[in-house]
């Protein structure tokens, strides 16, 4: 269903269309699933999410108001709730599991590179993908959304139901506090840049 729009696919899916569903599905999953492993850290909690998410979908199709967001900014909220009911149940924040899509990924950017340079480039990474870990989820979610799912304030804002320069706010105190996070690990004055660099690179997640 290439050049269908989601709400299309989304009309087509509350008509009983199971073809649609599927396309939907298949063209928003990764995305909701990245948002959910890079939020809590594991593996199984961001596939249960996933699967909510699009369980929800289905149920409450006709709550979606498209004068009111885009399907991806709905569906990533309705992520972001189940997220937080998972961390909430858990009552402590998991250890970030392996990857191995994400590292087949990186091994592809670092193709033809020096081995010993990608794979210092790689723990360098990962320092950072634990320094998410470590912010306060309302920190953390932002950073998620705007530098690592590469939304706009707006619909960042959109996602989490509060006012754009609430966002801003929190983006510059979330990268803040990634500094100082990577500032202690380096234990020294400043922050490696190429560790704060890397940030957009936790992407390939």
């Amino acid at each position: 269903m290439t050049g269908t729009t989601d709400y299309e696919l989304l009309q087509q899916m509350k008509t009983g269309d199971e073809e649609a569903f599927v396309a939907l599905y298949r063209r928003r999953q990764a995305s909701v699933y990245r948002f959910a492993l890079r939020m809590c850290g594991s593996e199984a909690i961001a596939e249960d999410v996933t699967q909510e998410v699009f369980m929800v979908l289905m149920r409450e199709a006709e709550k979606f108001d498209a004068r009111r967001a885009q399907l991806t900014t709905w569906l990533m909220g309705i992520a972001r709730n189940q997220v937080l009911k998972h961390l909430e149940r858990e009552r402590r924040w998991v250890a970030f599991s392996s990857d191995n899509d994400g590292d087949d990924q990186m091994d592809f950017v670092f193709q033809g590179a020096d081995p010993f340079a990608a794979f210092a480039h790689k723990l360098t990474v990962e320092k950072v993908r634990q320094a998410v870990l470590t912010l306060p989820p309302h920190y953390r979610e932002v950073v998620v959304l705007c530098e690592l799912q590469e939304m706009s304030y707006a619909e960042t804002a959109d996602v989490l139901g509060c006012a754009i320069g609430t966002v801003r706010s929190r983006l510059h105190r979330g990268k803040a506090l990634l500094c100082e996070t990577l500032r202690a690990v380096h234990e020294s004055p400043k922050a490696e840049p190429q560790d704060f660099a890397s940030l957009r690179l936790v992407k390939t997640i």
